[in-house]
């Protein structure tokens, strides 16, 4: 019997992309200034909190990484709409966001500012290219939205025991965890790497491009 989902929306595929986005996360905020690469709400309330004090340079730091990750989402619209020829649409997204990062880690102390904006724009690609996990709706680059989704289920599996409403809690939970686990490993490698750290995530998402020539099923969606 085939398998009904695509291979970029299986549970390996989707582990790889929960770690380096936790990843990215912990590589920004530790190693670039404390901006974060993905958690926008968070970059939100700091570029409003510096805004009230009247720290008017210190609101960039948090602007660009907004607008770097909505031009991200945008920029994976145009590759889906136009569909490369030699590479699934999803690949040729995350091979673009593995070079972005290798990009970023050459960027000195002194550029945190396009280096973040940077890490926000291939994020951005991520969770626009990578919104499933075995047909259900999950974000790999933060978790709020799992979080919700992992609840509502945990809920509905202690009020009606349907073991599919426990599979779902268990996978959005465990989505959060490999997030979590990125971060910690972000932690780690950053104290030895330092702005090189970023190149982990770079071949986390190399080995996703590879991942995705597994040919489960025609990728056509």
């Amino acid at each position: 019997m085939k398998n009904p989902f695509q291979i970029s929306e299986s549970i390996g595929l989707g582990i790889l992309l929960a770690v380096s986005g936790g990843f990215m996360d912990a590589y920004s905020y530790l190693e670039r200034g404390q901006v974060f690469a993905n958690a926008q709400t968070g970059n939100m309330l700091l570029f409003g909190v510096n805004l009230a004090e009247g720290n008017f340079s210190a609101t960039l730091n948090y602007l660009f990484p907004v607008l770097a990750f909505a031009l991200g989402i945008f920029l994976a619209e145009i590759i889906h709409v136009r569909e490369p020829r030699l590479l699934h649409w999803r690949q040729s997204a995350v091979l673009l966001e593995a070079v972005i990062l290798t990009g970023v880690s050459l960027f000195p102390a002194d550029l945190n500012l396009p280096a973040n904006a940077l890490t926000s724009f291939a994020c951005g690609i991520q969770v626009e290219c990578f919104r499933k996990i075995h047909g259900h709706g999950i974000a790999t680059t933060m978790c709020i939205g799992n979080l919700r989704s992992g609840t509502e289920n945990l809920h509905r599996f202690l009020h009606t025991r349907q073991i599919t409403a426990l599979r779902s809690t268990l996978l959005y939970y465990g989505v959060i965890l490999f997030f979590i686990i990125g971060a910690v490993l972000g932690n780690f490698v950053v104290k030895l790497l330092h702005r090189q750290a970023i190149l982990v995530c770079s071949a986390l998402l190399l080995a996703a491009f590879f991942i995705m020539f597994i040919d489960r099923q025609k990728q056509t969606s």
